[in-house]
């Protein structure tokens, strides 16, 4: 395969639509309210404020997009972060012989975000395409929980698929996210309304659908039941009506009850419930995980080299992707699911189930369209969600791959990442090696997707089809509780890399502009100053969750070892790799002129 060397330089095609474009696909909320619901329902008692997890997330990202904003006027180029290090202390009299160790750091540290994060894409792929699999062949799959040999062979094809698109160059990538991203909102915000209008139209006391897990489809009825809770199923598996006196099904009545006999969050009670904080700490345990489906407003900084008009495109493009799906489209669409919660599927519905959402739009759907019908909704809605996959999983790798491929250029990293493909001019060893660490990290990602507060039921483990596709990985249910949910665990370990990043760039903006003619105390302290202690306060709810007791426990220590090996790992590379190549880890003087 032809290389051009490291001094090959990418094309400059993207204007302001084409950047927007591609950040605005990596945020996705067509793909992340049908994905993460699930992870965030399945973060112990922390569930209620799921919304204000969301927003406190939204205020950390829109501080951090105004430091990628800024910054980015001053130093347009390919790297983002990692490009931005070097050139904000370079430009500094006494900072500058720091310059080379800090922007390792800066580049290192983002490769735990870059190179997880599609990971835990192609992983939820696997788990969303166990789930419509499921539904449509219950005798092969189950959907609610796709067995891990499927959904992980599914990451592995998805992975090279989507590397595949991202190695053909910055343009193709672009067509496909600007049609994805006009689909997925579409879909979502008819998803919505429909969520909003069965809240609605159906208070407490009337009559209304009950969903069942196991077959995918509402009943009308009250479900009979064993002494030990267990829904009474036919030869079929169809869940029996309980009868009355007169030996007629008792029809189902929804109710918004707030939690079960044993404090389990189940429902909102009414709107203000849905927006409310309840607790700080579980807002703080929310943000989190939220902050995995805001990230990618930065992605358009590393794709520098390829905008036509970087100072005056990037800053803009960057704040207008966080704003619109952001702002806009998740706090609504959150806002829906959460309102659209009942007694006929809660949280805890919710928190067992591969795809909540695909769930809901059944109900929607069949409460729209006539019962039986929602799932033909569904189906609809999956193929934009599936779209909106595509896109982000390929704007982060397009991102991933660009900042891989800076620090091989500068030969921070492998030389042979700095190299371009002679036709493509996009960063091929780069996307291919991403695309090999995302297929196993997905893998890892599904391998026990409901393990810990997710583990099913005896039952329900029971009954899954017998086959290496459908029930190799279930254990007991006592045996899944105690082991790691290993998505979550993997999301966390991806938002972990995400705030030391978004922190260390909040810090390079305030250290970029001191002193600066165009200084500004609002833009260049204050904002950045609320960004870096915001994200350095979800790090450390890291520690101070678990040891309160709040959220979940396995995960986030996962999570913070990882880090702390990977971080302990680019340490001794970076020591062993200057010494190697006569390189100091200090400069010298101001005027050397490192690679850029």
């Amino acid at each position: 395969m032809a290389d051009q060397k490291t001094t090959g330089q990418m094309q400059a095609t993207l204007g302001l639509t084409g950047l927007t474009s591609n950040a605005m696909a990596l945020i996705a909320p067509g793909a992340f309210l049908w994905l993460t619901f699930v992870i965030q329902a399945g973060t112990g008692a922390t569930a209620p404020a799921m919304w204000a997890g969301i927003f406190a997330a939204l205020l950390l990202c829109l501080a951090t997009a105004v430091s990628y904003a800024e910054i980015s006027r001053l130093y347009p180029g390919t790297g983002s972060s990692y490009y931005y290090a070097e050139q904000a202390l370079l430009s500094k009299d006494k900072a500058f012989r720091f310059a080379r160790v800090f922007k390792f750091i800066v580049g290192w540290g983002s490769h735990l975000y870059y190179w997880v994060y599609p990971g835990v894409m192609v992983g939820v792929t696997g788990l969303f395409v166990g789930y419509v699999v499921g539904f449509l062949y219950p005798n092969f799959l189950s959907g609610s929980n796709p067995g891990p040999v499927f959904t992980g062979l599914v990451a592995v094809a998805f992975s090279f698929g989507v590397a595949w698109i991202a190695q053909r160059g910055a343009n193709a990538s672009t067509a496909v996210n600007v049609a994805i991203n006009v689909v997925q909102i579409s879909a979502l915000i008819l998803f919505s309304i429909l969520a909003l209008g069965y809240r609605v139209n159906h208070p407490a006391g009337t009559a209304a659908f009950q969903y069942d897990s196991s077959t995918l489809a509402t009943y009308t009825y009250e479900f009979a039941t064993q002494p030990d809770g267990t829904i009474v199923r036919n030869a079929a598996g169809i869940p029996q009506p309980l009868l009355d006196k007169s030996g007629k099904p008792v029809p189902f009545h929804i109710s918004y009850p707030t939690t079960d006999a044993t404090g389990k969050f189940l429902t909102h009670p009414n709107a203000a419930s849905v927006i409310g904080v309840h607790n700080f700490n579980w807002m703080m345990i929310q943000a989190t995980v939220a902050i995995l489906i805001l990230v990618g407003f930065e992605s358009v900084t590393a794709m520098g080299g390829e905008a036509k008009n970087p100072k005056k495109h990037i800053p803009i493009a960057v704040i207008a992707s966080l704003l619109i799906q952001g702002l806009i489209c998740y706090l609504i669409e959150y806002f829906a699911a959460n309102y659209f919660l009942n007694s006929g599927y809660t949280m805890q519905t919710a928190t067992g189930s591969a795809a909540p959402i695909g769930d809901m739009m059944i109900m929607v759907g069949d409460a729209l369209l006539g019962q039986g019908r929602g799932k033909y909704f569904m189906l609809a809605e999956a193929v934009t969600v599936f779209l909106a996959l595509i896109g982000t999983t390929l704007s982060c790798m397009n991102t991933g791959a660009r900042v891989t491929y800076a620090m091989g250029r500068d030969e921070e990293a492998p030389e042979h990442f700095g190299m371009l493909h002679a036709k493509n001019l996009t960063p091929h060893r780069a996307i291919w090696t991403l695309a090999g660490i995302s297929a196993v990290i997905g893998v890892i990602a599904v391998s026990l997707a409901f393990g810990d507060a997710g583990a099913p039921a005896n039952s329900v483990v029971a009954a899954l089809p017998h086959g290496i596709f459908s029930s190799f990985g279930y254990f007991s249910h006592d045996k899944m509780a105690a082991l790691p949910n290993s998505l979550l665990a993997v999301t966390l370990t991806s938002n972990f890399g995400t705030f030391i990043l978004y922190a260390l760039t909040c810090f390079l903006c305030i250290v970029a502009f001191y002193k600066r003619p165009e200084f500004s105390l609002l833009r260049h302290i204050l904002i950045p100053g609320f960004g870096l202690l915001a994200n350095l306060g979800c790090m450390i709810f890291y520690l101070i969750g678990p040891a309160l007791g709040y959220g979940t426990v396995k995960e986030p220590l996962i999570a913070l070892g990882v880090a702390g090996a990977w971080g302990l790992y680019g340490a001794i590379y970076f020591v062993r790799a200057s010494k190697a190549k006569g390189k100091k880890l200090l400069v010298a003087t101001k005027s050397v002129e490192m690679a850029s």
